[in-house]
C-alpha cells in the first residue's frame, strides 16, 4: 500500500509537470505563430501588397520603381530581410489580399478614413496628401466651387476616399451626383479627363503632380475636403502590434535622417528627365561639351560597331555629357547606369566615362540583339533605344498591343502610338508586364532620333564637298542681264 501512495504520487507529479511543459510549449507555439513581426524574419521575406502604377510600383529601365516601392525596399532592408512585391490593379484586391494572408502589408497609397479603420490596422503616416477636384480646361469652362460640379459628368473609383468624400459633400449638396467605378484606375479617370469622357475627377495631390506633365490642359478646381493621411495598411489582428512598432521605429528614423523627404522630392516634385529640350541647347552643349567627350564615344563606337552619333545621342539624352551626372533616383555617369545594372555590364565606376560608355554601349547591343529577328533597321535601333528606356518586356506588351489594334509590332510607328497605352488600367491589365511610361520611352526615341539627325546633319555639312557655285547666283542683276547677252 505505501509502495502505491509513492506510485500514485509519482505519477500525479509526472503529470502535473507534464501538463505544465505542454502548456508552455503551446503558448510558446501561439506567441510565435502571432508574432508577424517574427514570422517574416524567420522566413526571411517581407510581402507586400501595392497597386500597379505611376505613384506606387512599376518597371523602369528593367527596374522596379515608384514611390511605394522604394519605401517598402527600405523597410525591407531595415527588418534585414527580401522583398517580395504583389502588385493588383484595384484597391478591393488590396483589402481582400490582405484579409486572405496573401501579404502581410498593403503599401499602396492608401488614406486612412473611419471606414477602412473598422477593418484594418494601419502604421504611422507618412505623408500627407489633398484631395483636388481636376477639370480639362480645353472641354470645360472654369470650376471653382461645388455648385460648378452640379449636372457634371464625375468618375471616381469606388472604395476610395474620394467616393467618401464625394457621400458627405452630398449631404450638403443633394442635387450632386457622379459614378464609381471598380476596375479603373487613376490613370484611366486622367484619360476619360483628357478625352472629354467625364468633365470632373477627384485625384490625390501626389497623383495629380506625378501626372501634371502628361497633361498639360489639367487645372484643380478646389480641395475637397481636408489633407489626408496615407499610411500602411495591415489585417487587424493582434498580431500584428509588433510590426506596427518596428514601423513606427522605422518611419522615425527615415523622417529624422532625412530620406523620406528625399523619395517625396524624388517622385512628387522633380521630373527625373527633361523631356522637351530646345535644339538651341543642344546645339550650345555640342559646341561646348561635345568636343571634350568626342574622342571616347568614337573610340567605343568602333569597339561595338555603333554609328557614333548614334552613341553621342544616347549620351546627351542621358546625361547632357556630363561624366559627373547623378539623377535623384541613383543613376549616375554619362550613360546614366543603374547600380544594378552597372554590375551586370561589369562596370566598376560609373562614373568614368569610358566605364560608363562601354557599359552603356554593351547593354544597347545586348538589347538590339535580343529584338526580335523580323524587326529591320532602322527601326530595331528604335525598339532597343525603347527597351533601354523602360525594359524589353514592356515593349513586347506594346507590340502585342498594337497587333491587337490591327498595327504592325514590328514597325516603331505604329508601335510608338501605342506605347502609351502601357499607362491605362484598361491595357496594361492584361499584359505580361504591367505598367509602364510608355509615353516617357516614345518621347525618349524621339529625342535621340532628332539628336542623331542634327548630329548627322552637322556631320554632312562639316565635311561635305560642295559643288561647284553657279556664279550667276550670286551676281547683281545688271551683271547677269550682260551674262546673258553674251
Amino acid at each position: 500500500m505505501p509502495a502505491s501512495r509513492k506510485t500514485l504520487r509519482f505519477l500525479a507529479i509526472w503529470l502535473i509537470t507534464a501538463c505544465f511543459a505542454l502548456v508552455a510549449i503551446v503558448l510558446n507555439s501561439s506567441k510565435d505563430s502571432s508574432d508577424n513581426l517574427q514570422r517574416i524574419r524567420d522566413n526571411g521575406v517581407l510581402r507586400v501588397l501595392t497597386r500597379n502604377g505611376s505613384t506606387t510600383y512599376y518597371e523602369s529601365q528593367g527596374a522596379p520603381a515608384g514611390f511605394e516601392y522604394q519605401l517598402a525596399l527600405a523597410f525591407a532592408n531595415h527588418l534585414d530581410v527580401e522583398l517580395e512585391i504583389i502588385p493588383v490593379v484595384s484597391l478591393d484586391d488590396v483589402f481582400s489580399g490582405l484579409v486572405n494572408n496573401q501579404a502581410d502589408i498593403a503599401a499602396a497609397a492608401l488614406s486612412i478614413t473611419p471606414a477602412r479603420q473598422e477593418t484594418l490596422l494601419f502604421g504611422p503616416s507618412y505623408l500627407s496628401v489633398k484631395q483636388y477636384f481636376i477639370y480639362n480646361r480645353d472641354v470645360n469652362s472654369p470650376m471653382s466651387s461645388i455648385e460648378d460640379l452640379i449636372g457634371k459628368q464625375i468618375r471616381v473609383i469606388s472604395n476610395t476616399a474620394h467616393a467618401e468624400q464625394l457621400k458627405t459633400l452630398q449631404n450638403e449638396h443633394p442635387e450632386l451626383t457622379w459614378m464609381e467605378s471598380r476596375d479603373l484606375e487613376t490613370i484611366d479617370l486622367l484619360e476619360q479627363l483628357a478625352d472629354g469622357q467625364i468633365d470632373a475627377t477627384i485625384v490625390n495631390s501626389t497623383e495629380y503632380y506625378a501626372n501634371r506633365a502628361f497633361y498639360p490642359s489639367f487645372r484643380i478646381a478646389f480641395s475637397a475636403g481636408k489633407p489626408r493621411k496615407l499610411a500602411w495598411a495591415m489585417a487587424a489582428s493582434p498580431s500584428n502590434a509588433s510590426l506596427i512598432k518596428e514601423m513606427t521605429i522605422f518611419f522615425k528614423g527615415i523622417t529624422e535622417n532625412g530620406k523620406l523627404a528625399r523619395l517625396i522630392d524624388r517622385n512628387f516634385t522633380l521630373n527625373e528627365r527633361q523631356t522637351f529640350i530646345s535644339t538651341h541647347t543642344f546645339l550650345q552643349m555640342k559646341e561646348e561639351r561635345l568636343p571634350e567627350v568626342k574622342g571616347i564615344i568614337e573610340q567605343v563606337a568602333i569597339e561595338y560597331d555603333l554609328d557614333w552619333r548614334l552613341l553621342a545621342a544616347i549620351s546627351y539624352q542621358e546625361s547632357h555629357w556630363d561624366a559627373k551626372a547623378r539623377s535623384p533616383t541613383g543613376v549616375r555617369g554619362m550613360m546614366m547606369l543603374t547600380r544594378s545594372t552597372a554590375r551586370e555590364l561589369q562596370v566598376d565606376d560609373r562614373l568614368d566615362p569610358l566605364q560608363s560608355l562601354r557599359g552603356g554601349a554593351r547593354y544597347y547591343k545586348k538589347l538590339y540583339s535580343r529584338i526580335p529577328a523580323g524587326i529591320e533597321a532602322p527601326d530595331r535601333s528604335w525598339f532597343a533605344l525603347a527597351a533601354y528606356n523602360i525594359g524589353l518586356g514592356h515593349v513586347e506588351d506594346a507590340r502585342v498591343i498594337t497587333q491587337k489594334l490591327g498595327g504592325n509590332p514590328n514597325l516603331w510607328n505604329d508601335v510608338k502610338e501605342n506605347l502609351p497605352l502601357l499607362r491605362q488600367q484598361k491595357w496594361y491589365k492584361p499584359s505580361k508586364y504591367g505598367y509602364a511610361r510608355g509615353d516617357e520611352a516614345a518621347r525618349y526615341v524621339r529625342n535621340i532620333r532628332d539628336y542623331y539627325s542634327l548630329l548627322t546633319w552637322d556631320e554632312l555639312n562639316r565635311y561635305r564637298v560642295p559643288p561647284p557655285r553657279i556664279v550667276s547666283d550670286y551676281l547683281p542683276a545688271e551683271l547677269n542681264r550682260g551674262f546673258d547677252a553674251l
